[in-house]
């Protein structure tokens, strides 16, 4: 079954049938998760599966939902919060930054956070400036917590179990467009290692980082690009924090040309952190030209639908910027 191909969003709910069947301790809470089956669906069939008990409808009060999480956890169980969307999570911050990220550190490591936190992130979907962006680069900067970005199906599952079983909190941002997106999925239970970046194809001539969606539009860009006689590695770190270098820096080496692509705005975005470390490693001496970002504008997300695809990277976005970048000197 190692072909099987299933949705992004039945990836996700499969880990967590196959998590809460393996353990008991392992539970789900948040918003619309019951009966109705979450906000974006991805919670399905679980409630009738595993009843109330475990798939645990809340009331709207997402600071209350993750401390509920944060306290469950300290107790020995393993919470799966969702976040209807990553916005409200900003209704959370002091539990998810001040409590959950902390508390292992501050006792000493006498005690350890073991939840998840997902939530639908980024824009697409025409639901306007407050439900519509990419805040990994907010949990990313805070000690404690590991952040990851699953880019397909298999490593949505993959992912999504490693990030269960993980004795620290960990924040899952699944992209809204990509839940209905199809890819090859094994079956049995299997983890994606946190912490491992993804060489997701090999060319000669230039590096593209991407982060979520844009893993997938890079893709798309690459194949029109060679087209044109330029071939690009693509490379998705999968996880923010802890950060691979590794890989990027070994690509870099092998072509001199780097492109770093995400949705999140470009001022103070995670993608300046990985220009940051190519310029502080190895890889800085091996650049024929300037480290180049491709990013979402430096504004709220708009309502209407050609101004909110103009707020951030398309396919021709990317595209453009390679095909600058190899002009550089």
């Amino acid at each position: 079954m190692a072909n099987r191909v299933i949705t992004y969003s039945e990836a996700v709910r499969e880990a967590i049938a196959q998590a809460m069947e393996a353990d008991s301790n392992v539970f789900m809470l948040g918003e619309d998760i019951g009966i109705y089956g979450g906000a974006f669906g991805v919670s399905g069939d679980l409630y009738h599966r595993f009843g109330a008990e475990r798939i645990r409808d809340t009331p709207i009060s997402e600071l209350g939902i993750v401390g509920a999480a944060v306290g469950a956890a300290l107790v020995g169980m393993r919470p799966i919060v969702e976040i209807q969307f990553s916005d409200f999570t900003s209704q959370a911050m002091d539990q998810i930054v001040n409590q959950a990220a902390k508390i292992h550190f501050m006792l000493g490591g006498e005690l350890s956070v073991p939840m998840v936190l997902r939530a639908p992130s980024g824009s697409g979907t025409g639901a306007a400036a407050q439900h519509s962006q990419s805040l990994e680069t907010w949990f990313a900067h805070i000690p404690g917590l590991k952040v990851v970005l699953p880019s397909n199906p298999r490593d949505a599952k993959g992912l999504l179990l490693a990030a269960i079983d993980d004795p620290n909190p960990v924040i899952v941002l699944e992209h809204k467009l990509l839940y209905k997106t199809s890819g090859p999925v094994p079956e049995e239970p299997f983890r994606t290692p946190i912490g491992v970046a993804d060489l997701v194809r090999e060319g000669k001539d230039l590096v593209i980082v991407a982060t979520g969606v844009m893993v997938s539009r890079s893709i798309a860009a690459a194949d029109q690009l060679k087209e044109q006689g330029i071939k690009a590695t693509i490379i998705d770190p999968r996880t923010l924090s802890p950060l691979d270098m590794s890989l990027i820096n070994d690509a870099i080496a092998a072509s001199g040309r780097v492109m770093l692509v995400q949705e999140a705005p470009k001022h103070v975005g995670f993608m300046a952190e990985v220009a940051a470390r190519i310029a502080e490693g190895p890889a800085l001496y091996s650049l024929l030209a300037p480290v180049k970002r491709i990013c979402g504008m430096d504004i709220p997300i708009p309502y209407a639908p050609q101004l909110e695809k103009a707020a951030v990277p398309q396919i021709e976005d990317i595209i453009a910027g390679a095909v600058a970048l190899m002009r550089e000197p």
